[in-house]
């Protein structure tokens, strides 16, 4: 099995990033072994403790299961991983994943509307006056990674809006994922981003307890980038093909 040289600031990192690409791409199957430290180490042309630090962090996300004793098995991702793992699984060998990315994409708004309507049952006072700061905000940016920061805003308290712990954790993993490609993702959001009305009508949809109103303003704010996100994600499968 060949590992790149890794180069990377982080070696940490990009050592559990090579490991973990391996394990979702099959080269390193479930119930398997990896190499030792040694031999790690040697092929990644990296230290003993760099490596050591990415199987703890691998560890930690379930992607693999060190043992006493010293010896680390490969664990089944798919039916023992959970939302840790997205982060890591977006990446594979230093490119995005475009079937995690579409997952993400499918995800986001399905998920939306569901917030939606549980927050138009739970909302407060407090959380709807904070939408309403958001929303004059929102129509006030004129930069387009300041208006999807603002949009991520908006939705953290639709978030909170919902009251449901699993609900905000699902929130955050697929936050964790989005939030470090907002530049790049300017142009595809700007069509949601740049509907300020949509954000109203889910913001007026709430404050009437408006459950099955709330969830169709959701999903018409997520329309438009959920069309565009998919369609590039098509794309990018396509090019691997």
């Amino acid at each position: 099995m060949q590992f790149e040289t890794v180069v990377r600031q982080s070696v940490p990192q990009a050592v559990s990033d090579q490991i973990a690409s391996r394990v979702v791409s099959g080269e390193l199957p479930p119930g398997g072994s990896l190499p030792s430290e040694r031999e790690l180490a040697e092929a990644l042309g990296v230290s003993r403790p760099a490596v050591r630090e990415a199987i703890k962090r691998l560890d930690a996300v379930g992607v693999v299961d060190v043992r006493q004793g010293g010896s680390t098995t490969v664990r089944d991702i798919r039916r023992d991983g959970g939302l840790d793992l997205l982060p890591i699984l977006l990446m594979r060998g230093g490119r995005v994943d475009p079937a995690v990315v579409r997952s993400v994409v499918e995800a986001r708004s399905q998920l939306g509307p569901i917030v939606a309507g549980v927050a138009a049952q739970r909302i407060g006072d407090q959380h709807l006056e904070r939408l309403d700061q958001q929303v004059t905000a929102l129509a006030e940016a004129a930069d387009p990674v300041a208006a999807q920061r603002i949009a991520l805003a908006y939705w953290d308290i639709v978030v909170d809006g919902a009251d449901s712990i699993v609900y905000r954790l699902l929130y955050n993993t697929l936050r964790a994922g989005y939030e470090p490609a907002l530049d790049a993702l300017a142009a595809m959001m700007a069509d949601e981003v740049g509907a300020v009305d949509n954000y109203r009508n889910l913001l007026h949809a709430l404050r009437s307890g408006d459950v099955a109103g709330a969830e169709a303003a959701a999903a018409a704010l997520l329309a438009p980038s959920t069309e565009t996100l998919l369609a590039a994600c098509r794309a990018m499968e396509d090019s691997h093909d």
